[in-house]
């Protein structure tokens, strides 16, 4: 850089932070200072946010020490008003000289096409960077996304947990300033218990170095890394490998500032509880991680991550494993207080329990998805008896023990007490199915019945909230709308299910409490899934024209979502083809030229006006192929069809090169608007071609 560059460490020192705040605290902390100084025109290298349970930090490389000097240029009065007739100046003139500090002959002339002026040119000093930073940080952490904020002891400042040290330093050098009551200075601190002593930073860039040497990794990815490694490696020496989902290695690495990985073990006789109550009860209240073996069965071992080293680890694996035992005991307990009572007898508690005020109990819900399982059983592969004893058993685990405890195991241990009243296989697995997906990148449901579980479930949530006006709007989606929608769609569309949106929705809505009007909702509901279509497929790399090439041949009040993604994949793969971009510009010039025809003729063409060899054999052409291609059309074979008509390329480049469609014949006119709205109509029997780039 051309001027003196210091790196700038900015660390605000406090109270153990949420563990879910960390990450994003760090994040805008980081953009909120670059930010800040890109606004005062100083100069910097690369940013990198920093942080650690007691701590927000971030050191951003060659800071410039001081603002660029910066000219400027301030316009005065017109020169014909800033000089009499002999030239001297007016009192315009020297106002404006004293208000720039200056006599009138340091003023300059401005030339324009408006006429001339006078203006004062300088060059404006820039400030130090050391002066400035106070203001930049005071404004970077009042932006702080701060999930909710505290006050301590007598202080007014709010923070989201109190401060009890700042380190700023450009260089080696302190800057003065002051947050949240407490002064900068370079004094840090080191890890709770192993180096609760000051730890003095001599300069920004010793910062990592500095806090490492006082049992603290305050660069997150490094201390994250620790942990996966760490936990990696004791799962193996188990015998087994470690379950690390990612929300959890997150939140434990907000947890510690310096990872040291112990393991511990349980009762085996635990293992007797399905594995994900042992797995959710490690998890979520212990933030442990279970083990399993080669064979995924979980082993009676778990994996915790604590924040000390101690001189005795077994003392602190010995107080995890008392920690953990009520807690399976817990699990137990519940799954035998459970198995005492059939799910069966559970639905009729359920109409005490409220689904949403205006559509009833959860039991009046169970009851409106038995009767749309009843009706879209057959289509869907399996059968009523099946889909409506499937929909009056769904909600019944929410009233059992486990469930109660973790909410996160509700239909998973449906599935499990199912199996164990005998209920039908396929009825089980169809009680966890039915919240299949449950986020972005899960699997649908595996089975038929599981798969109409989770399409009728979700139309009825879908059309009931809509009724009762509870519309996303916005960001805003409370009842998790987008998501029903997007899991209802990706289930018809990978199940490989041809149910009709319009029809689903109708029978859903004829099933809501009287009184809603539920089905005047119906069109809606059926535009609002359809943007989550275009969603889905623009985030799966889909080209926005390729969605709307097929929309806009379809009703978008009665269509299927299968149809609809067989005809965008179908557009995919004919884009591809050589032939694609020249039919795209085909199709636009034949739809340009039937809009501007006064009068169209009916699409049937007179074989015998065909004078000219190009029009014979786009004719003979179009022949050859539609049989092929209405064939293909029936089958829902898109793709084939549109191969067919891709061959069409030739001839219908010739057609345009060679033939004036707009004769002064009026009758060959019209045979030929004839050929092209067969032409057309070809194509849009599949998608609208000429919503394609020609370029493609």
């Amino acid at each position: 850089m051309s001027q003196a560059a210091e790196t700038l460490l900015f660390e605000l020192g406090m109270e153990e932070l949420p563990p879910g705040a960390l990450a994003s605290l760090s994040d805008a902390l980081t953009d909120n200072l670059v930010a800040g100084l890109e606004k005062a025109g100083i100069p910097h290298g690369k940013a990198t946010g920093l942080g650690a349970p007691r701590r927000l930090a971030v050191r951003i490389a060659d800071v410039a020490v001081q603002q660029p000097d910066r000219p400027f240029e301030k316009r005065g009065p017109a020169i014909n008003v800033a000089f009499d007739e002999s030239g001297a100046p007016t009192q315009a003139a020297e106002g404006f000289a004293r208000s720039c500090g200056v006599d009138v002959a340091a003023l300059a002339q401005l030339e324009t096409a408006e006429g001339a002026w006078l203006v004062h040119r300088g060059v404006e000093t820039g400030q130090s960077t050391a002066e400035l930073l106070p203001g930049i940080i005071e404004q970077a952490l009042t932006g702080l996304p701060v999930p909710k904020r505290m006050r301590w002891g007598s202080q007014s400042a709010e923070f989201v947990r109190p401060v009890h040290w700042v380190v700023l330093l450009l260089g080696d050098a302190v800057v003065p300033a002051t947050f949240f009551g407490v002064d900068s200075s370079r004094q840090s601190r080191g890890h709770r218990f192993h180096h609760p002593d000051p730890v003095e930073i001599a300069r920004a860039d010793d910062y990592e170095a500095s806090l490492r040497a006082a049992y603290v990794a305050v660069e997150m990815t490094e201390r994250r890394d620790m942990i996966v490694e760490g936990v990696r490696a004791e799962g193996e020496r188990l015998g087994g490998h470690a379950m690390m989902e990612t929300a959890l290695v997150d939140e434990v690495n907000a947890l510690v500032e310096w990872p040291v990985v112990l393991s511990g073990s349980f009762d085996a006789d635990f293992l007797r509880v399905p594995p994900e109550a042992l797995v959710s009860s490690m998890q979520e209240h212990q933030r442990y991680f279970p083990v399993r073996d080669a064979d995924g069965k979980l082993l009676p071992r778990f994996i915790t991550v604590a924040n000390i080293e101690s001189r005795d680890p077994q003392r602190v694996i010995a107080g995890n494993e008392r920690v953990i035992r009520p807690r399976l005991a817990d699990a137990a307990f519940f799954w035998d207080q459970d198995r005492a009572r059939p799910l069966a007898e559970r639905q009729e508690g359920l109409r005490a329990v409220v689904f949403q005020k205006s559509l009833g109990s959860v039991q009046d819900k169970a009851q409106r998805v038995a009767q749309l399982a009843s009706r879209f059983a057959t289509q869907m592969g399996t059968t009523p008896a099946l889909g409506e004893r499937a929909a009056a058993l769904s909600k019944a685990d929410l009233l059992t023990e486990m469930v109660g405890e973790f909410p996160d195991l509700q239909g998973v241990m449906g599935r499990y007490y199912a199996h164990e009243d005998g209920e039908a296989e396929a009825v089980a697995d169809a009680l966890e199915e039915i919240y299949l997906p449950r986020q972005a990148g899960d699997a649908i449901a595996a089975t038929p019945l599981g798969q109409l579980m989770a399409v009728v479930d979700r139309a009825d949530t879908l059309i009931g909230i809509f009724a009762i006006g509870k519309a996303p709007t916005g960001a805003k989606d409370p009842f998790a709308l987008r998501r029903a929608a997007v899991g209802l769609l990706r289930t018809l569309i990978e199940g490989e299910h041809a149910i009709n949106l319009h029809a689903l929705f109708s029978e859903a809505a004829a099933a809501q409490p009287p009184g809603l009007n539920a089905a005047e909702q119906v069109p809606a509901l059926t535009a609002f899934c359809l943007e989550r279509l275009r969603a889905i497929y623009l985030e799966a790399g889909f080209a926005a024209e390729l969605f709307e090439a097929v929309r806009s041949v379809l009703d978008v009040n009665d269509f299927e979502p299968l149809d609809f993604d067989r005809r965008i994949h179908a557009c995919k793969d004919f884009s591809q083809l050589p032939a694609a971009g020249s039919l795209a510009g085909a199709n636009k010039r034949i739809r340009n030229i039937l809009r501007r025809a006064e009068a169209l003729p009916e699409a049937v063409v007179d074989a015998n006006r065909l004078n000219d060899t190009a029009e014979r054999e786009l004719y003979e052409a179009i022949e050859a192929r539609q049989g092929d291609v209405q064939r293909h059309i029936e089958g829902g074979e898109y793709s084939q069809a549109l191969a067919q008509l891709a061959e069409l390329k030739a001839p219908v480049d010739r057609f345009f090169d060679e033939v004036m469609v707009m004769s002064d014949d009026p009758a060959r006119q019209a045979n030929r608007l004839a050929l092209l709205q067969r032409l057309q109509g070809l194509f849009l029997a599949i998608a609208d071609v000429s919503a394609l780039p020609e370029s493609v």
